[in-house]
């Protein structure tokens, strides 16, 4: 039996969605201990900045109990309080369902921005961890693999993926709408990993006059600083360059805060009065709330970005409906057809996290 119990950007807030993260270090442990689950066969492990989602295969006689079983195994990982338990709104999806769940997370009809592409590479990555690990068979073997030929199907032949599909895409969007234009901004990036990199290289498009590349391992940031004509700076002393620029993209793997008031605060005394603009694409948030509550400081979070990502929506929707096809033709071919009966399941979920977009006026 096909499983798969997850949570997203559309189900749950980032502050609970940032404490069920799994660190990408840990993923082959947890795909491990998913798999020793009485019952259980095999299992693969997603996590990215939207979603965590545990696949899974298991001996039918569970039926539905084994997606209780998975959301106990989640649960007690994170060492969850009764509070969190009970917020946690996750969907449990079985056979049919969470095949084609796949299917349509792998094509990205499934994100925060419609028909993104770097979900792909995130489940590919998630796929070979668990393939290396051992926690894969037949069944998800073969489900993954049909999942990647679906994504490509859908690339090829639809419009789904035209336009800035990337989240880091979308979060140069939100500096160049601020900014009008890009050409006199200065840009510090916080960390040198592929969504810095799609980030540098959307600001490199739309001219900005400079970019500034810090990172914990500073050879990846030389290396990106190097390939986009920008400037390498050591991780600890990134809040030097603070005073200097116009907008902070941060997007680390740190499992804690990195830009906090404490350094953020006595650098804005030194701009005086010009704004400073902070992009956090990182789950686990890399910035501290507090911060936006400086004066001349505006920060956008993972959920704010959601609203720019909606309006570059409505484009590919007009393509949703050939996707759709695509996807059902290949859940046929994959073995499950119309009459299959489905699995009894509940999915349970939160309302959109609200939204606080206020963006101040700045004079030409």
């Amino acid at each position: 039996m096909l499983l798969c119990l997850g949570l997203n950007h559309r189900t749950t807030p980032i502050e609970l969605r940032e404490r069920l993260a799994f660190a990408e270090s840990k993923q082959p442990e947890a795909a491990l201990q998913i798999q020793g689950l009485k019952g259980f066969e095999e299992s693969v492990v997603l996590s990215t900045c939207n979603r965590v989602e545990l696949f899974a295969s298991c001996d039918d006689a569970y039926g539905d109990g084994a997606l209780d079983v998975l959301f106990g195994y989640l649960v007690d990982h994170f060492q969850l309080t009764h509070a969190q338990r009970d917020a946690l709104s996750c969907y449990r999806l079985a056979q049919a369902d969470a095949a084609r769940h796949l299917f349509r997370v792998v094509s990205g009809l499934d994100s925060m921005v419609l028909g993104e592409t770097e979900i792909f590479g995130q489940v590919k990555s998630a796929y070979d961890t668990a393939l290396k690990t051992g926690t894969t068979g037949r069944m998800l073997n073969k489900l993954f693999q049909r999942a990647f030929s679906v994504g490509k199907q859908v690339r090829n032949e639809t419009n789904i993926q035209r336009g800035s599909t990337s989240v880091g895409s979308v979060a140069v969007d939100v500096a160049a709408k601020i900014f009008g234009s890009l050409k006199d901004c200065r840009v510090l990036l916080i960390g040198a990993g592929e969504m810095s990199r799609t980030c540098a290289q959307s600001l490199l498009s739309r001219g900005a006059k400079s970019i500034i590349i810090s990172n914990r391992s500073h050879d990846r940031a030389v290396e990106l600083a190097k390939e986009m004509g920008g400037e390498a700076l050591r991780f600890e002393s990134w809040e030097r360059a603070v005073h200097e620029v116009d907008i902070i993209i941060s997007s680390t793997s740190a499992p804690h805060f990195v830009v906090t008031p404490e350094l953020v605060g006595p650098t804005m005394r030194r701009r005086h009065g010009r704004p400073l603009f902070i992009i956090d694409i990182a789950v686990p948030r890399d910035v501290d709330p507090r911060v936006n509550d400086i004066e001349d400081v505006y920060l956008y979070d993972m959920d704010a970005l959601k609203l720019i990502a909606d309006e570059g929506r409505r484009d590919r929707e007009r393509a949703l409906a050939q996707c759709e096809e695509i996807i059902e033709e290949q859940l046929r071919k994959f073995g499950y057809h119309e009459d299959s009966p489905p699995l009894p399941v509940t999915v349970t979920r939160l309302p959109d996290p609200p939204l606080n977009l206020e963006t101040p006026h700045l004079e030409p």
